[in-house]
Protein backbone atom coordinates (compact mmCIF):
# COMPACT_ATOMS: atom_id res chain seq x y z
CA UNK A 1 0.00 0.00 0.00
CA UNK A 2 1.30 2.92 -1.32
CA UNK A 3 -1.55 5.92 -1.64
CA UNK A 4 -4.46 6.07 0.10
CA UNK A 5 -7.67 7.99 -1.08
CA UNK A 6 -9.10 9.80 2.27
CA UNK A 7 -12.79 11.20 1.72
CA UNK A 8 -13.55 14.07 4.37
CA UNK A 9 -9.89 14.65 4.25
CA UNK A 10 -10.98 18.36 5.67
CA UNK A 11 -12.71 17.11 8.62
CA UNK A 12 -11.79 17.12 12.36
CA UNK A 13 -10.43 13.55 12.03
CA UNK A 14 -10.11 13.70 8.05
CA UNK A 15 -7.13 16.21 8.29
CA UNK A 16 -5.40 14.00 11.29
CA UNK A 17 -5.94 11.42 9.40
CA UNK A 18 -4.31 12.90 6.37
CA UNK A 19 -1.30 13.89 8.81
CA UNK A 20 -0.83 10.84 10.65
CA UNK A 21 -0.59 8.85 7.08
CA UNK A 22 1.55 11.38 5.80
CA UNK A 23 4.37 10.93 8.98
CA UNK A 24 3.08 6.97 8.51
CA UNK A 25 4.91 7.65 5.00
CA UNK A 26 1.81 7.43 2.88
CA UNK A 27 1.25 9.45 -0.23
CA UNK A 28 -2.28 10.50 0.11
CA UNK A 29 -4.79 12.03 -2.22
CA UNK A 30 -7.40 14.49 -0.21
CA UNK A 31 -11.06 14.63 -1.37
CA UNK A 32 -13.25 16.95 0.25
CA UNK A 33 -16.21 19.30 -0.73
CA UNK A 34 -13.84 22.30 0.00
CA UNK A 35 -10.85 22.96 2.34
CA UNK A 36 -11.08 25.76 4.49
CA UNK A 37 -7.66 24.09 5.99
CA UNK A 38 -4.17 23.78 5.10
CA UNK A 39 -4.37 19.99 3.91
CA UNK A 40 -0.99 17.92 4.08
CA UNK A 41 -2.42 15.34 1.27
CA UNK A 42 0.23 15.60 -1.87
CA UNK A 43 -2.97 15.58 -3.73
CA UNK A 44 -5.65 17.82 -2.58
CA UNK A 45 -8.88 16.98 -4.67
CA UNK A 46 -12.26 19.37 -4.08
CA UNK A 47 -15.13 16.79 -4.88
CA UNK A 48 -18.46 15.33 -3.85
CA UNK A 49 -18.21 11.62 -2.50
CA UNK A 50 -21.47 11.22 -3.84
CA UNK A 51 -20.63 11.81 -7.38
CA UNK A 52 -19.29 8.95 -9.50
CA UNK A 53 -17.24 10.66 -11.64
CA UNK A 54 -15.08 12.95 -9.01
CA UNK A 55 -14.68 9.80 -6.46
CA UNK A 56 -13.41 7.57 -10.00
CA UNK A 57 -11.12 10.71 -10.82
CA UNK A 58 -9.61 10.57 -6.84
CA UNK A 59 -8.99 7.02 -6.99
CA UNK A 60 -6.49 7.12 -9.17
CA UNK A 61 -3.16 5.36 -8.91
CA UNK A 62 -4.63 4.54 -5.07
CA UNK A 63 -4.41 1.50 -3.90
CA UNK A 64 -6.84 1.68 -0.03
CA UNK A 65 -9.27 3.95 1.13
CA UNK A 66 -10.03 5.90 3.80
CA UNK A 67 -14.07 7.10 3.61
CA UNK A 68 -15.28 9.70 6.11
CA UNK A 69 -16.89 12.07 4.32
CA UNK A 70 -20.50 12.32 6.37
CA UNK A 71 -22.88 14.75 7.56
CA UNK A 72 -21.94 13.78 10.91
CA UNK A 73 -25.08 14.30 13.29
CA UNK A 74 -28.70 14.30 12.93
CA UNK A 75 -28.65 18.17 13.67
CA UNK A 76 -26.39 19.21 10.98
CA UNK A 77 -29.71 19.04 7.97
CA UNK A 78 -32.87 17.44 7.62
CA UNK A 79 -33.63 13.49 8.23
CA UNK A 80 -33.78 13.11 4.16
CA UNK A 81 -30.56 15.39 3.98
CA UNK A 82 -28.53 13.35 6.83
CA UNK A 83 -29.36 9.67 5.57
CA UNK A 84 -29.58 10.55 1.70
CA UNK A 85 -26.31 12.58 1.95
CA UNK A 86 -24.31 9.40 4.18
CA UNK A 87 -25.48 6.44 2.95
CA UNK A 88 -24.78 7.64 -1.19
CA UNK A 89 -21.56 9.06 -0.20
CA UNK A 90 -20.37 5.56 1.50
CA UNK A 91 -22.32 3.59 -1.47
CA UNK A 92 -20.73 5.60 -4.26
CA UNK A 93 -16.91 5.26 -2.47
CA UNK A 94 -17.38 1.54 -1.78
CA UNK A 95 -18.60 1.20 -5.34
CA UNK A 96 -16.39 3.05 -7.19
CA UNK A 97 -13.55 1.12 -5.38
CA UNK A 98 -14.64 -1.71 -6.01
CA UNK A 99 -14.99 -1.26 -9.91
CA UNK A 100 -11.49 0.59 -9.41
CA UNK A 101 -10.39 -2.93 -8.06
CA UNK A 102 -8.96 -1.25 -5.02
CA UNK A 103 -8.52 -4.27 -2.24
CA UNK A 104 -8.93 -2.69 1.03
CA UNK A 105 -11.69 0.29 2.45
CA UNK A 106 -12.07 1.69 6.16
CA UNK A 107 -15.55 3.40 6.39
CA UNK A 108 -16.16 5.78 9.33
CA UNK A 109 -19.45 4.02 11.20
CA UNK A 110 -20.62 5.28 14.35
CA UNK A 111 -21.10 4.00 18.17
CA UNK A 112 -24.88 5.14 16.81
CA UNK A 113 -24.75 2.76 14.41
CA UNK A 114 -27.21 0.40 17.16
CA UNK A 115 -29.47 3.45 17.23
CA UNK A 116 -29.96 3.28 21.37
CA UNK A 117 -27.66 6.66 22.36
CA UNK A 118 -29.53 9.27 20.17
CA UNK A 119 -33.10 7.45 20.14
CA UNK A 120 -36.00 9.68 20.84
CA UNK A 121 -37.51 7.24 23.21
CA UNK A 122 -36.80 5.67 26.32
CA UNK A 123 -34.99 2.77 25.47
CA UNK A 124 -31.44 1.51 26.98
CA UNK A 125 -29.39 -1.15 25.96
CA UNK A 126 -29.89 -4.49 25.79
CA UNK A 127 -26.44 -4.75 28.19
CA UNK A 128 -22.77 -3.54 28.45
CA UNK A 129 -20.53 -3.49 27.68
CA UNK A 130 -21.61 -2.39 24.29
CA UNK A 131 -20.02 -4.86 21.62
CA UNK A 132 -20.81 -5.13 18.20
CA UNK A 133 -23.47 -7.51 18.53
CA UNK A 134 -25.88 -5.07 20.61
CA UNK A 135 -29.63 -5.48 19.25
CA UNK A 136 -30.44 -2.34 17.18
CA UNK A 137 -33.46 0.40 17.92
CA UNK A 138 -33.14 3.28 15.74
CA UNK A 139 -35.16 6.61 15.18
CA UNK A 140 -33.24 8.87 14.11
CA UNK A 141 -31.11 9.17 10.76
CA UNK A 142 -28.15 9.29 10.97
CA UNK A 143 -27.77 6.47 13.07
CA UNK A 144 -29.40 4.41 10.57
CA UNK A 145 -27.27 5.75 7.70
CA UNK A 146 -24.28 4.64 9.59
CA UNK A 147 -26.17 1.21 10.21
CA UNK A 148 -26.95 0.97 6.27
CA UNK A 149 -23.54 1.85 5.29
CA UNK A 150 -22.26 -1.52 7.52
CA UNK A 151 -24.74 -3.11 5.38
CA UNK A 152 -23.47 -1.70 2.06
CA UNK A 153 -19.46 -3.07 3.19
CA UNK A 154 -21.06 -6.32 3.44
CA UNK A 155 -22.19 -5.74 0.16
CA UNK A 156 -19.48 -4.60 -1.32
CA UNK A 157 -17.13 -7.56 -0.02
CA UNK A 158 -19.68 -9.97 -1.34
CA UNK A 159 -20.01 -8.09 -4.86
CA UNK A 160 -16.84 -7.01 -5.94
CA UNK A 161 -14.64 -8.65 -2.93
CA UNK A 162 -13.83 -5.66 -1.33
CA UNK A 163 -12.03 -6.07 1.91
CA UNK A 164 -13.94 -3.73 4.04
CA UNK A 165 -13.68 -2.92 7.74
CA UNK A 166 -16.17 0.02 9.26
CA UNK A 167 -15.00 1.03 12.45
CA UNK A 168 -17.63 2.25 15.03
CA UNK A 169 -16.10 5.65 16.40
CA UNK A 170 -17.39 6.82 19.97
CA UNK A 171 -16.80 10.68 20.60
CA UNK A 172 -13.33 11.19 18.88
CA UNK A 173 -11.83 14.21 19.79
CA UNK A 174 -8.60 15.77 20.84
CA UNK A 175 -7.22 15.69 24.00
CA UNK A 176 -7.91 19.41 24.71
CA UNK A 177 -11.17 19.46 23.34
CA UNK A 178 -12.14 16.25 25.29
CA UNK A 179 -11.18 17.99 28.38
CA UNK A 180 -13.92 20.30 27.64
CA UNK A 181 -16.44 18.04 26.49
CA UNK A 182 -15.64 16.00 30.10
CA UNK A 183 -16.84 19.23 31.99
CA UNK A 184 -20.28 19.50 30.41
CA UNK A 185 -20.63 15.97 30.92
CA UNK A 186 -19.91 15.69 34.05
CA UNK A 187 -22.50 18.57 34.87
CA UNK A 188 -25.26 16.03 33.95
CA UNK A 189 -24.00 12.07 32.46
CA UNK A 190 -27.18 11.04 31.82
CA UNK A 191 -26.81 12.23 28.47
CA UNK A 192 -24.09 10.24 27.44
CA UNK A 193 -25.07 6.78 29.93
CA UNK A 194 -26.68 5.13 26.83
CA UNK A 195 -23.18 5.37 24.86
CA UNK A 196 -21.21 4.41 27.92
CA UNK A 197 -19.75 7.36 28.45
CA UNK A 198 -17.00 6.27 25.26
CA UNK A 199 -14.59 8.29 24.35
CA UNK A 200 -11.14 7.95 22.16
CA UNK A 201 -8.65 10.24 22.01
CA UNK A 202 -8.05 11.71 18.57
CA UNK A 203 -3.99 10.15 18.09
CA UNK A 204 -5.83 6.80 18.99
CA UNK A 205 -8.64 7.52 16.12
CA UNK A 206 -5.85 7.60 14.04
CA UNK A 207 -3.70 5.05 15.03
CA UNK A 208 -6.78 2.35 14.42
CA UNK A 209 -7.63 4.42 10.75
CA UNK A 210 -3.77 3.04 10.01
CA UNK A 211 -4.02 -0.19 11.64
CA UNK A 212 -7.39 -0.84 9.64
CA UNK A 213 -5.71 -0.27 6.62
CA UNK A 214 -2.60 -1.87 6.72
CA UNK A 215 -5.25 -4.78 8.23
CA UNK A 216 -4.81 -8.07 6.29
CA UNK A 217 -8.10 -9.22 7.25
CA UNK A 218 -10.56 -10.43 4.64
CA UNK A 219 -14.09 -10.18 4.22
CA UNK A 220 -16.58 -7.24 5.55
CA UNK A 221 -16.16 -6.23 9.33
CA UNK A 222 -17.82 -4.07 12.00
CA UNK A 223 -15.01 -2.86 14.97
CA UNK A 224 -16.30 -1.11 18.03
CA UNK A 225 -13.40 1.45 19.34
CA UNK A 226 -13.31 2.97 22.22
CA UNK A 227 -10.58 4.18 25.29
CA UNK A 228 -9.97 1.53 28.09
CA UNK A 229 -11.83 3.74 30.35
CA UNK A 230 -14.93 5.87 30.46
CA UNK A 231 -14.60 9.61 30.13
CA UNK A 232 -16.19 11.22 33.42
CA UNK A 233 -13.99 11.63 36.56
CA UNK A 234 -16.34 8.92 38.05
CA UNK A 235 -16.71 5.25 39.17
CA UNK A 236 -18.05 3.09 36.24
CA UNK A 237 -20.41 0.80 38.49
CA UNK A 238 -21.10 3.82 40.59
CA UNK A 239 -22.36 5.58 37.28
CA UNK A 240 -24.26 2.11 36.36
CA UNK A 241 -25.97 1.77 39.61
CA UNK A 242 -27.34 5.79 39.13
CA UNK A 243 -28.02 6.04 35.22
CA UNK A 244 -28.92 2.45 33.88
CA UNK A 245 -29.72 0.25 36.92
CA UNK A 246 -31.70 -1.90 35.05
CA UNK A 247 -29.26 -2.97 31.90
CA UNK A 248 -27.59 -6.01 32.55
CA UNK A 249 -24.00 -5.96 32.90
CA UNK A 250 -22.25 -8.96 31.25
CA UNK A 251 -18.54 -8.58 33.49
CA UNK A 252 -17.73 -6.68 36.06
CA UNK A 253 -16.21 -3.74 35.87
CA UNK A 254 -13.89 -1.91 38.69
CA UNK A 255 -12.38 1.32 38.46
CA UNK A 256 -13.30 3.52 35.46
CA UNK A 257 -13.53 0.89 33.13
CA UNK A 258 -14.98 1.52 29.73
CA UNK A 259 -18.03 -0.01 28.58
CA UNK A 260 -17.42 -1.00 24.85
CA UNK A 261 -15.94 -4.04 24.49
CA UNK A 262 -12.98 -3.83 21.97
CA UNK A 263 -12.05 -7.38 22.01
CA UNK A 264 -12.51 -7.73 17.47
CA UNK A 265 -10.10 -4.03 17.61
CA UNK A 266 -7.39 -6.29 19.39
CA UNK A 267 -8.26 -9.49 17.83
CA UNK A 268 -9.01 -8.33 14.30
CA UNK A 269 -6.86 -5.36 14.38
CA UNK A 270 -3.81 -5.71 16.55
CA UNK A 271 -5.27 -2.43 18.20
CA UNK A 272 -5.03 -1.35 21.60
CA UNK A 273 -5.39 2.38 22.73
CA UNK A 274 -2.95 3.95 24.07
CA UNK A 275 -4.12 7.08 25.58
CA UNK A 276 -6.31 8.36 28.25
CA UNK A 277 -8.22 11.32 29.73
CA UNK A 278 -6.98 10.53 33.09
CA UNK A 279 -3.16 9.77 32.35
CA UNK A 280 -2.31 12.88 34.10
CA UNK A 281 -4.08 10.86 37.41
CA UNK A 282 -2.18 7.73 37.21
CA UNK A 283 -5.36 5.93 37.18
CA UNK A 284 -5.70 2.35 37.62
CA UNK A 285 -8.78 0.59 35.91
CA UNK A 286 -9.42 -3.01 34.81
CA UNK A 287 -12.29 -5.00 33.66
CA UNK A 288 -12.68 -8.69 35.63
CA UNK A 289 -12.87 -11.06 33.01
Amino acid sequence: MKRVLVTGADGSIGRAAVDGLRAAGYDVTGLSLRYDHTSTADRALVGDARSASDVAAALDGVDAVLHLAAIPHPSLGTPEEVFENNVAATFNVLAQAGQAGVGRVVIASSINAFGVPMNVNDVEPAYYPLDEEVEADIADAYSLSKSVDEQSARMAWRRWGTNVIALRFPLVKSREELFRFRTMVERDPSGMAREGWAYLDLRDGIRAVVAALESSAAGAHVVGLAADDILIDRQTDELLREYAPNVPLRRPVRGRAGLVDTTRARELLGFVPQYSIHDEDQVVFAVTT
